[in-house]
């Protein structure tokens, strides 16, 4: 799909490196995060996919699912995922609300097994942005702007995160990920980031 290049994000975030707050997010307090190991250094942004129940969007199942809170027969769908303690930093939803369940100084538990350049415990290091989709719907021009300009604030603010440091899922756990999946336009974002 051709995307029309739009320089100018929809609202230029900030992040504040004291609380690891991104502004203009609705805020959500996920338990699933912990402390990273003293000394760490934030040098890694993961883009993955999602969707509750899968391929369907809408509705608040993803918040439920960052928050412990899925209830397992609201679809049959969701007992398989039942007990999951899995979170992002940041979710950006179909219409580009962004919402933030863990301050990106804390570990989200996001990537699962991981490794990247040979560097175990992904969510050690890392930064994980789940955006509001699969791997074979094309996925908004709404949640492009919003991605560049959250990623563009994570760099300001955490030097170590570059272009070249920005990754998908299916990179950091080949074989066992997928996502952002083949509907996640690489050549796009990054044009749009550049």
């Amino acid at each position: 799909m051709k995307h029309q290049i739009d320089s100018t994000p929809a609202m230029k975030p900030r992040v504040d490196r004291v609380t690891g707050l991104i502004s203009g997010a609705r805020q959500l307090s996920s338990p699933y995060c912990d402390e990273r190991p003293a000394g760490t250094k934030i040098d890694l942004l993961v883009i993955h996919g999602i969707s509750l129940p899968p391929g369907e969007f809408s509705g608040a199942w993803i918040e439920h699912l960052f928050l412990g809170t899925l209830p397992p027969h609201a679809h049959p769908y969701f007992a398989s995922v039942q007990g999951l303690r899995v979170s992002a930093h940041l979710l950006i939803r179909r219409d580009g609300e962004r919402v933030q369940f863990v301050p990106f100084q804390r570990r989200a538990w996001h990537a699962g097994l991981s490794v990247y350049q040979g560097r175990e415990a992904c969510n050690d290091f890392s930064i994980g942005i789940e955006l509001e989709g699969c791997d074979a719907v094309t996925y908004t021009d709404a949640q492009y702007a919003e991605l560049t300009a959250a990623a563009r604030a994570i760099m300001a603010a955490y030097p170590g995160v570059t272009p070249a440091r920005i990754v998908g899922h299916s990179d950091i756990a080949p074989g066992r990920k997928t996502d952002p999946g083949p509907a996640f336009d690489w050549a796009h974002f990054r044009a749009r980031l550049a």
